[in-house]
């Protein structure tokens, strides 16, 4: 299936856009809240000023960068990752409400220019040196941490925005004290909303719904969200059971241009000689970078197409998005996974669902925010909680248990390492035990052979040892073949085999009908082992 606009996509784009949008608004809410007024929830009065730039960059990720993107599935806003760099950059520059926000945007907008350039010097390849646990530890990851911090506004206990994702937060607990806190401030009326949008959206996911041509029109999110509204208006004056405006989305309503203008910061480009300015630059651009890489390549493999995405267009287009939420006073950019697991779920067809999503942000915020502030966050939360177990499915991480120890000791690594710190943390210390465990199993160098025979095919001669280091040189190749071509991949001299690998090429014979590809495989059986042979 090619990646283009078309008729027949768009009520299937249309519909993934819509649930993205709503798994987007309380994420672009929650992180902009605990990026501005890091450390300082409480501090400041301006909730519309404090929220706008994360609302920005939603709308940017979803516009901009999903119109330069080449990601079919990947969907951009502002990143929970980049909340302690922001907070940390924001409070060096003077603070929020004393210019330094306006110093920061400028920041954010050379950090832009500077991953434009990452992509022009085709920067992108070290995306193919993430080794397949580490990606899905990375997915589980960020599973079990939505999943985590989602609980308390499940049972209606909203002090803590969110888009609040690190384990130390913003209003001074960590993950698992806000849980034990949640005991007690269960809030009845906002679990019961919780609960029958749970199952509203597990039945909505069922075969039967999906299969019936007139249910499956409804997306089961937005079903979710009307039910939910009729619901709290239900429970409006019954003492115990309300859903009080602190439980409610909230979304801000300018009452006037002038107020509406009030809500934007613009760079403050006297400051481009500030070095500190450029060194804050130079930050967003690497970690902003690096997160949004893993995150396509994390898509990629939740991709039901196996398409690749071309790393080196992706950071220009990253690149332009940060230059735009820069000078429009918004948030760094990034790809993120959690937006990207919605819109895959929600069954999107091309890239044109992450536009969508943007111009859903755009219409409602500007039109008609009221209808938001309707919403109750433990509807949302039951959204994302559904999401954080998809990704963090028990049938996932068994799989990851039975292919091995090289496959499941950097798994857990990454997940404990992340739920402890933060993503990118975490990643890191899954990269360098996977790396360890190669150093470990390989002690030669490993070769890849590509060779063209006369008979006109395109013949691919794995090496005697194949490891994780080849993934790049592999998957380069394989990139580069041009569609319609006959491919013989032959693994006669092939003993050993790494998972990762394995999963490289069959994603490449699996993604090989959408580019008219003729594949053969020689002693195929060893690909299909997802164990090294001879062991």
């Amino acid at each position: 299936m090619k990646d283009k606009f078309s008729v027949k996509n768009l009520k299937f784009d249309l519909a993934s856009g819509l649930v993205v949008f709503f798994v987007a608004l309380p994420l672009c809410l929650g992180i902009s809240l605990a990026s501005t007024s890091y450390k300082n929830i409480e501090g400041l009065e301006d909730f519309a000023g404090i929220v706008m730039p994360g609302l920005i960059a939603g709308i940017v990720g979803g516009i901009i960068v999903g119109t330069f993107s080449a990601s079919r599935f990947g969907v951009s806003g502002p990143a929970a990752g980049l909340i302690t760099i922001v907070g940390a950059a924001i409070i060096e520059f003077g603070g929020f409400d004393n210019g330094g926000f306006e110093k920061f945007a400028l920041a954010v907008a050379l950090g832009g220019v500077i991953q434009f350039i990452f992509g022009v010097i085709k920067a992108g390849f070290v995306a193919y040196y993430i080794p397949f646990s580490v990606i899905k530890g990375m997915l589980a990851g960020i599973g079990v941490t939505i999943f985590l911090k989602e609980l308390p506004h499940f049972f209606g206990y909203d002090k803590n925005p969110e888009g609040d994702l690190p384990f130390n937060q913003t209003d001074g607990h960590n993950t698992f004290e806000e849980i034990w806190l949640m005991l007690d401030h269960v809030h009845i009326g906002a679990t019961i909303v919780a609960l029958i949008s749970l199952i509203i959206l597990i039945v909505w996911g069922m075969k039967f719904v999906k299969n019936n041509k007139v249910l499956n029109l409804v997306p089961g999110p937005l079903l979710a969200i009307v039910v939910s509204v009729g619901i709290a208006a239900t429970l409006m004056g019954i003492s115990g059971f309300e859903i009080e405006k602190s439980h409610l989305v909230s979304v801000p309503e300018p009452s006037s241009f002038d107020e509406f203008k009030s809500m934007f910061y613009f760079p403050n480009f006297s400051a481009i000689n500030d070095p500190a300015v450029w060194r804050v630059a130079v930050v967003i651009a690497l970690v902003a970078s690096i997160e949004s890489l893993l995150c396509v390549e994390a898509t990629d493999k939740m991709d039901p197409y196996k398409g690749r995405t071309p790393m080196n267009r992706e950071l220009r287009a990253q690149g332009i998005g940060n230059v735009v939420s820069g000078l429009l006073g918004g948030l760094p950019i990034t790809q993120v996974i959690v937006r990207s697991t919605a819109n895959i779920g929600a069954g999107a067809k091309s890239k044109s669902s992450a536009i969508i999503h943007g111009i859903f942000l755009v219409v409602f915020i500007l039109a008609i925010p009221g209808v938001l502030n309707l919403i109750p966050r433990a509807t949302l939360a039951a959204v994302l909680l559904l999401i954080g177990w998809k990704l963090a499915s028990p049938k996932s991480i068994i799989q990851m248990i039975k292919s091995g120890w090289e496959q499941f000791v950097p798994f857990f690594i990454v997940i404990g390492v992340m739920l402890a710190t933060d993503l990118l943390i975490g990643v890191g210390a899954g990269l360098a035990v996977a790396m360890l465990i190669i150093l470990y199993r390989n002690f030669q160098m490993s070769f890849f052979i590509n060779k063209d025979a006369d008979d006109g095919k395109i013949h691919i001669h794995l090496s005697q040892h194949t490891t994780f280091l080849n993934k790049a040189s592999i998957m380069k190749r394989l990139d580069e073949i041009k569609d319609g071509n006959e491919v013989v991949i032959d693994l006669t001299d092939t003993i050993s085999i790494d998972h990762d690998v394995t999963e490289a090429l069959n994603d490449f014979i699996e993604g090989a009908p959408d580019r008219e590809l003729t594949v053969t495989v020689i002693d195929k059986e060893k690909l299909s082992q997802n164990v090294t042979m001879g062991h």
